[in-house]
């Protein structure tokens, strides 16, 4: 599997991923809030973040994690009780890539630093995240290439934060070079889980006769289009997605209209959140504060080699 990473670090262009042994001693308290703890991807990711901290803090560095529950008000909150604590650094998938901003710096003022993970947040001093335009080309290519360039499309979409807004941009990047694929519908929010995805694609599914395709923004809303297809006996369906979840996996190998998903990298992106900031809480400014990881396509032929989240 393609580490960008690590490619980016042998040209000397991103921050360096060594450890951050000058800063281990201040690293103590972390601060984690992430979207929706329910979706497998953040779990990973906030136990990914939890073993760096050990790593860069010792033993006895703590994570907090919370839940945002896809609620801006919630994790605004979340933010305000971070700084109660008095973390050392606060780590955040944003709810809101950009309502986000106003908790971001109340954090600065109190003199944390904030990195951002898997989507953008503003003001953050550094952001990681896949490089998810990439990941909805790859999604949307395998569509393009499985309907021989024609045929009709739907795409589940999801709440307004940079990495749904980037992997919906890629897809539909792919579908302006194939215009005899229809996309019937592209604004329907399944709110990234799996009953959203089931809500949304049953209603588009019953709107729309002919369907040859659905892009999903995640797994979960995949699973949840998959659900949505077999309740309805709609069949001959290519479903296609992104993350790489060990649930992705699953129905990769059992008999399920998903076919694809372009996998993300839970533990690269958390170990570069860390380094990161660590490096802020040290004072140092970042050659480099955005860092992209490429994602790899997995689908029903390639899934035997996949290695998944938790082999990382």
């Amino acid at each position: 599997m393609k580490r960008f990473v690590s490619s980016l670090l042998a040209c000397g262009v991103a921050l360096s991923l060594a450890p951050a042994v000058a800063t281990a001693k201040d690293l103590k308290l972390v601060g984690v809030t992430v979207v929706d703890l329910g979706n497998p991807f953040f779990g990973a990711i906030a136990k990914s973040i939890e073993a760096k901290v050990k790593e860069v803090g010792g033993a006895d560095a703590r994570t907090l994690v919370m839940s945002g529950d896809y609620d801006l008000g919630k994790q605004s909150t979340q933010f305000d009780n971070f700084i109660q604590a008095g973390v050392d650094l606060i780590v955040v998938s944003a709810v809101d890539s950009k309502a986000v901003g106003a908790a971001v710096k109340r954090a600065q003022a109190a003199g944390i630093p904030v990195v951002a993970i898997d989507n953008t947040a503003d003001n953050a001093q550094a952001t990681i995240t896949t490089d998810n335009v990439t990941a909805g080309k790859q999604a949307c290519q395998y569509i393009a290439d499985k309907l021989g360039g024609k045929g009709n499309l739907i795409i589940v979409n999801g709440p307004p934060v940079s990495g749904v807004i980037d992997r919906v941009n890629g897809c539909k990047q792919v579908m302006a070079d194939h215009p005899d694929i229809k996309i019937l519908s592209d604004n329907q929010n399944g709110i990234g889980t799996r009953e959203g995805g089931l809500n949304v694609t049953t209603a588009l599914l019953t709107a729309h006769d002919d369907v040859d395709a659905i892009f999903t923004i995640n797994d979960p809303s995949a699973i949840g289009a998959d659900l949505a297809a077999k309740q309805l006996r709609r069949t001959g369906i290519v479903i296609t997605t992104v993350d790489g979840s060990p649930d992705i996996e699953a129905a990769l190998k059992e008999k399920t209209q998903i076919e694809a998903s372009s996998a993300q990298l839970p533990s690269e992106l958390a170990n570069a959140a860390i380094d990161a900031g660590a490096k802020l809480l040290n004072g140092e400014t970042l050659a480099e504060p955005s860092i992209l990881v490429a994602p790899s396509l997995i689908t029903r032929d390639n899934v035997g080699d996949y290695k998944g989240w938790n082999a990382q």
